[in-house]
């Protein structure tokens, strides 16, 4: 009876752990999560994004500037690739500097060897603008040994084809300057090196790229033309082969027939191709999204299947001016062209993998209430959060680079930051911003995905790809 009366007297207690058996609803993410199963069937597609200088902190004020460029709340916005269902760090540091720039940072990628910053294609003996160093460290890139096996092959970048990230693929320099016959040393030239325009055009067939969009079209052609090069024409090289098709708009993109071009050449701009603000789908720039669809179509005729990367360089090019604005929307370009990916492949039979070849000094401060933009000042509900002296402070900062302000410079007004070609606030003057350093992002989905997970080294990526795609 006592106990009873206990009970009774605390009804709370004893109600409490029937109350606490109920199960909680679960999440559509955990759902998600739970029914997840590792993918180990043989990857027939591999296609690699490079989102290149894209640190956290570019995916994190990426993903808000386009939530809030779409009119919803940028904070808890998500970016397709954020969904993809397994996510990892890489470790991009190269052979001899803590900071790694793209020629190394890319290699690694896809050599599976760390090599020295500036060099592509080799592995770390190279020494820094030496020929014969290089043709004796050469290592054959994961595009060139998917070739070999019988898969299509190609790249996609808003930079030019010569670019340091796209030269990942193909390229084998010690140097990644050496991008035209003009650019290459004399010395190089008598070791019997060659550039990276003239390795992209003159590869073995069996390693040769089907296909290849992006700018430098300067270092392609001659003098003459209007370009860089001293020797000869290499669009006409392109032109002879069989089935080849050269285009240089959008317009020639839009009417490539996937079906009987061979290989496709295009080069859209002489060097990089301008930001999509600037150019806004109007005129004949295509976007990242538009060639990714056209170089998977081509490169889908291939009944083997395919290896393609795919790089947003204006992520880069525009942090190292220190204008976020370009920048980040170049996030969302890169996350367009990975959802069209995602629509035109198969999960069960390709293997996405979404990530950057090194990091940049971005910061996103705090301050901020979330119905302010991204862009703009530091504010709580539109009243400025100044810095200790007063004076009006922005979300987002550089740690070095161009926008770095002179000392008396005049009070930073909304208007100002918002500003397409505002430049972000550096601490260390620069007349580039310097890259960082921190482990990048890695999002993958498809066939052995699961093993790009926790932290990993960046060369660890380019093992995944090739026994994805080896597997029997």
């Amino acid at each position: 009876m006592k106990s009873l009366l206990v009970c009774l007297s605390l009804s709370v207690l004893c109600v409490a752990p029937a109350m606490a058996e109920a199960p909680a609803p679960l999440s559509p993410e955990l759902r998600a999560a739970l029914a997840r199963t590792p993918n180990t069937k043989k990857a027939r597609n591999i296609i690699l994004f490079i989102g290149d200088g894209m640190g956290i902190n570019s995916v994190t004020a990426g993903r808000i500037l386009a939530g809030q460029t779409r009119g919803v709340d940028g904070a808890s916005y998500r970016l397709t690739f954020e969904g993809l269902p397994y996510t990892g760090l890489s470790k991009t540091y190269s052979a001899d500097k803590f900071v790694t720039d793209s020629a190394n940072g890319i290699s690694a990628i896809t050599t599976g060897v760390k090599t020295i910053n500036a060099a592509i294609g080799v592995d770390a003996t190279v020494r820094s603008d030496d020929c014969a160093s290089s043709l004796k460290g050469r290592i054959p890139t994961i595009a060139e040994t998917l070739k070999a096996q019988g898969k299509a092959t190609g790249i996609v970048t808003t930079a030019g084809l010569t670019d340091a990230t796209p030269a990942g693929a193909y390229g084998h320099v010690p140097s990644r300057g050496w991008r035209s016959d003009a650019e290459l040393p004399a010395a190089a030239k008598e070791a019997g090196c060659i550039d990276l325009a003239r390795q992209m055009i003159e590869a073995p067939k069996a390693m040769r790229l089907d296909v290849a969009l992006g700018g430098d079209r300067a270092r392609f052609v001659t003098k003459a033309q209007g370009g860089k090069r001293q020797d000869r024409d290499l669009t006409a090289d392109w032109r002879s082969l069989p089935g080849a098709v050269l285009v240089s708009d959008k317009a020639g993109l839009n009417a490539v027939d996937a079906k009987t071009t061979k290989t496709l050449l295009g080069l859209f701009a002489d060097g990089d191709l301008p930001s999509v603000v600037d150019h806004k789908d109007q005129g004949p720039t295509p976007t990242l999204e538009e060639m990714t669809r056209t170089a998977i179509s081509v490169l889908s005729q291939n009944k083997d299947g395919f290896f393609l990367l795919v790089e947003s360089a204006s992520i880069d090019k525009w942090h190292h001016e220190n204008n976020a604005y370009r920048a980040l929307t170049d996030v969302d370009e890169l996350d367009k062209a990975v959802k069209a990916a995602l629509a035109m492949t198969d999960a069960a039979d390709t293997l996405i993998i979404v990530t950057a070849d090194h990091s940049h000094g971005l910061t996103l401060n705090a301050g901020s209430t979330r119905n302010e933009p991204i862009l703009g000042l530091a504010r709580k509900n539109g009243v400025n959060e100044p810095d200790r002296t007063g004076q009006p402070r922005l979300s987002l900062s550089y740690a070095t680079g161009p926008g770095a302000r002179p000392a008396g410079s005049p009070p930073l007004t909304e208007d100002e930051a918002l500003s397409p070609d505002f430049h972000q606030p550096a601490l260390t003057p620069m007349s580039s911003a310097q890259h960082a350093g921190e482990d990048v992002p890695v999002y993958a989905s498809g066939p052995f995905a699961h093993l790009l997970t926790g932290t990993v080294e960046s060369t660890f990526l380019y093992e995944v790809m090739r026994y994805a795609a080896s597997r029997r």
